[in-house]
């Protein structure tokens, strides 16, 4: 069997993606993958990772600005929509899946359209509680809408054609104990990790808490931390705490990039701070991580401050918003945390009370079994 998948921008739009791939090809090992994502965008670089190919289309977002850039934004969007629409339905020809997945992404709408119209099994997943525009834009033409929480079905027209599923996670999460994963880092298994990361890109609000916090930190905090700072603010990031605290490594801190062994590091953490996104939250669940949810205030209906409220209402996580705290109250609520063993197990068990564990075992089921009924 052949699948094209395709998703993009951020690596909770990739990383459902991916998931599922892996198990269609543990089920399948004779099935060919196909990604297809945007230009420039890091499922470029992510997904050859994985060892998958992948095809670039050039895509746009739309801006809801109302000024004369903005509408002329918008007519170069409508204009790579349609050249990309050829695009993809080249691609879908020469390469002819039995369907096409997409997992979130402006490059979905092409993509998922093409297939559509040339008669392929079509599958969406929206991971978030509220569905986003290329979704909902999508929701009327695909075989089946994938989503990830109950309270989803509402925002569409047409339940009959949506699943709830849970949102995917990879394989790779989980693969090791704890210890396994700190000793692999380098970090003795009684001590503790508090992991840092504010999405694919990063946060430009959070790196500057972070790095007002960490020169704060002198290797007698207790914990050791590893911070991701995202492509955008990375190198200047470094520059500063260069200057601020030279010393951060000698001090337990480790600063990167982007963590490409997510699994690894998220199964050594002892704590997460993150944003909300559903992606993030759905591994965090799986792997039972007590976590400080900053949720991001600058997305779509505020749906990653109701995601994270979810968890804190059973006790799994802390929320604290934007502009309602500093360094010094962020590091005296980790401290808090990390020092309270039965609160951070409680946490734990409250997050995996959470996971919907088969998520992709349920996604690849569906695809098939639609595959199989054509």
């Amino acid at each position: 069997m052949k699948f094209v998948f395709t998703c993009g921008g951020t690596a909770g739009h990739i990383n459902p993606a991916l998931a599922v791939a892996g198990r269609l090809r543990e089920l399948l090992p004779d099935s060919e993958m196909l990604f297809i994502g945007a230009e420039g965008k890091m499922e470029m670089e992510l997904v050859p990772r994985e060892g998958y190919r992948i095809e670039g289309l050039k895509i746009t977002n739309i801006s809801r600005e109302h000024s004369l850039s903005g509408i002329v934004h918008n007519l170069d969007t409508l204009k790579n929509v349609a050249v990309s629409l050829h695009e993809a339905k080249k691609l879908i020809r020469e390469f002819a899946p039995d369907a096409v997945i997409g997992t979130g992404g402006y490059v979905c709408y092409p993509v998922l359209t093409a297939a559509h119209e040339l008669h392929i099994p079509t599958f969406v997943h929206e991971s978030n509680a509220v569905p986003g525009l290329t979704t909902k834009m999508l929701a009327e033409h695909v075989d089946r809408v994938l989503v990830g929480f109950e309270d989803s079905r509402r925002y569409y027209k047409h339940p009959d054609r949506v699943e709830v599923t849970g949102t995917p996670v990879r394989g790779e999460f989980g693969c090791e104990t704890k210890e396994q994963a700190k000793a692999e880092l380098g970090i003795p298994a009684g001590e503790k990790l508090v992991v840092s990361v504010w999405g694919s890109l990063g946060a430009g609000h959070m790196n500057e808490v972070l790095t007002e916090m960490i020169p704060m930190l002198d290797g007698r905090q207790g914990f050791r931390l590893l911070h991701a700072a995202g492509s955008r603010y990375y190198a200047g990031m470094a520059e500063k705490l260069g200057e601020t605290a030279p010393d951060m490594a000698e001090h337990g801190v480790e600063l990167r990039e982007y963590i490409y062994d997510m699994p690894r590091v998220m199964t050594a953490a002892d704590l997460v701070m993150c944003r909300a996104g559903a992606s993030t939250i759905s591994e965090l669940c799986y792997m039972g991580k007590p976590v400080i949810i900053v949720p991001s205030p600058n997305v779509t209906n505020n749906h990653q401050e109701k995601n994270a409220r979810v968890l804190e209402a059973a006790g799994g996580a802390k929320v604290l918003l934007e502009g309602e705290f500093d360094a010094q109250s962020l590091l005296a609520d980790v401290k808090e945390l990390l020092a309270d063993d039965e609160k951070l197990k409680a946490m734990s068990a409250a997050m995996t009370s959470l996971a919907a564990e088969d998520a992709t075992e349920r996604i690849c089921g569906i695809i098939l079994d639609t595959i199989h009924k054509e």
